[in-house]
């Protein structure tokens, strides 16, 4: 089956959402082709106890207020599920699931997107697939032959998965900190770290991490200095949950183990430490195999952009990856202005005569 639109969306998660609330209000017509059989995007696969870095007043999509939780300063993510569930039906957006997207190509007029379902013809494409497919593990010698149980951020649910065992939460960022916290009172937790943690000021939260990565942006399209954006502030948000552990001495960062031995780590001073399960905090990387075809990426992995569009491919615009295609764009708060843009840049495209 073959099916022709002015613009394919790909991934029905926040971003994608976002841009088609931006092409819906454009008068664009264009389809979102979501991977998932239900809406709610990565977040309805995170681990139980996972809350926003932010109150519901700034987790926000474009056009419509996220509604508070009951009892919840900081909505969990069944919330946040409900919310992109309720919106996606709101705005009346056209998401059909499940869809594998396997490639995009280029084509004489536009781009040709193969899916598991059929081919689609797009006079330009959005990519909106994010990063929680792509999980990361770094390469520490031994990892293969460790027989513990390991496993990344992606996979984890629950504490009570864990009692009584002795689990290694590899990473510093804000999913190791939140996972160690979790973890703290029902297992022999030890938390390795690349470097000592660098928590954010108790009252900074994610509309405070927007900002920052605005005026980071605004500084650099003006020719100012680097601010450093969020990455100078800290790296890990102390959610109630964080702050808790941390201030109840729960959260005592090793630096990171040398190597892995069926065991468990070798530590730099030579200590070994048996353990059950590592948890793999350790981030991801942009799902963009589905882009190959254009040969677009850069040694970084990524496809260079202005903005939200690919330099060498005017017709496709990446959006929520991260910074690197707009301030913030990972997250609900900061995702609305780059889809917007995106939106824009590509309704003047299909205006024009070389689209």
């Amino acid at each position: 089956m073959t099916q022709s639109v002015s613009v394919v969306v790909i991934g029905g998660g926040q971003a994608g959402l976002a841009a088609g609330y931006h092409l819906r209000r454009l008068g664009i017509e264009f389809v979102i082709l979501d991977a998932q059989a239900a809406p709610g995007g990565a977040w309805q696969h995170a681990w139980d106890s996972l809350h926003l870095f932010s109150p519901a007043t700034f987790s926000s999509l474009p056009g419509r207020p996220m509604p508070h939780q009951s009892g919840e300063v900081y909505p969990d993510a069944q919330h946040v599920v409900g919310y992109l569930t309720d919106y996606e039906k709101r705005y009346e957006l056209p998401v059909i699931r499940p869809v594998q997207v396997h490639s995009v190509h280029p084509a004489v007029a536009g781009l040709r997107v193969e899916t598991d379902t059929g081919t689609w013809h797009a006079q330009a494409v959005i990519s909106a697939t994010g990063t929680w497919w792509r999980p990361f593990l770094p390469a520490v010698p031994g990892r293969d032959v460790f027989r513990g149980r390991q496993l990344h951020t992606v996979d984890y649910r629950s504490p009570q998965d864990f009692s009584g065992q002795r689990v290694i939460v590899v990473g510093g960022g804000n999913s190791g900190a939140q996972i160690a916290a979790d973890l703290a009172e029902h297992a022999d937790l030890t938390w390795a770290t690349a470097r000592p943690p660098r928590y954010l000021a108790d009252d900074i939260d994610g509309r405070a991490l927007f900002d920052a990565a605005t005026a980071r942006r605004r500084a650099l399209e003006t020719g100012g200095a680097d601010t450093g954006g969020v990455a100078g502030l800290g790296d890990i948000v102390a959610v109630p949950p964080v702050r808790a552990a941390r201030d109840a001495g729960l959260l005592q960062a090793m630096p990171m183990f040398t190597r892995l031995t069926e065991a468990g780590p070798i530590w730099p001073d030579g200590s070994r430490t048996p353990a059950a399960a590592i948890i793999w905090a350790t981030g991801f990387r942009p799902t963009l195999a589905h882009l190959a075809p254009l040969r677009l990426r850069d040694r970084d992995g990524r496809v260079p952009t202005v903005g939200t569009r690919a330099i060498d491919e005017p017709r496709l615009h990446l959006l929520g990856y991260g910074d690197w295609t707009g301030p913030a764009s990972a997250t609900l708060i900061g995702v609305g202005r780059p889809a917007r843009d995106a939106a824009r840049d590509l309704s003047a495209l299909l205006r024009s005569k070389d689209c």
